[in-house]
């Protein structure tokens, strides 16, 4: 069942998502390595959050990558949020102001990497 009060499954490369099921986040591992990446990162463009980040039980992997992206934001990374449910995952977290740019357009988000903005 899709829900929040539906059965979670946990999932992995090995075995794969199980028969019945969907992948709606990420698991701990995903978590663990998309922040050994993004530490290591000098900018970022996200586009596309982590799961189904609208649910509670479904918004660890996008919450985590949201505090990392602010994490690294502070310290000088550059981060561009572009794409409406990203955007809204900013608006949700209350990190608009928190990232160097948030966009919910794709457009406005190529102008900057372009230079315009």
């Amino acid at each position: 069942k899709f829900g929040e009060d539906g059965e979670i499954k946990e999932a992995d490369l090995a075995n794969g998502v199980p028969d019945g099921f969907m992948g709606l986040d990420c698991g701990p591992k995903s978590i663990e390595r998309n922040a050994a990446a993004i530490a290591k990162s000098k900018t970022i463009v996200w586009n596309g959050p982590m799961g189904v980040f609208e649910m509670a039980a479904f918004e660890k992997g996008t919450k985590a990558m949201m505090d990392k992206i602010v994490e690294v934001t502070k310290a000088g990374v550059v981060t561009v949020i572009g794409g409406g449910d990203t955007a809204t995952a900013c608006k949700k977290y209350d990190t608009e102001d928190k990232v160097t740019h948030c966009s919910t357009g794709g457009g406005a988000s190529l102008e900057l990497l372009e230079g315009k903005v």
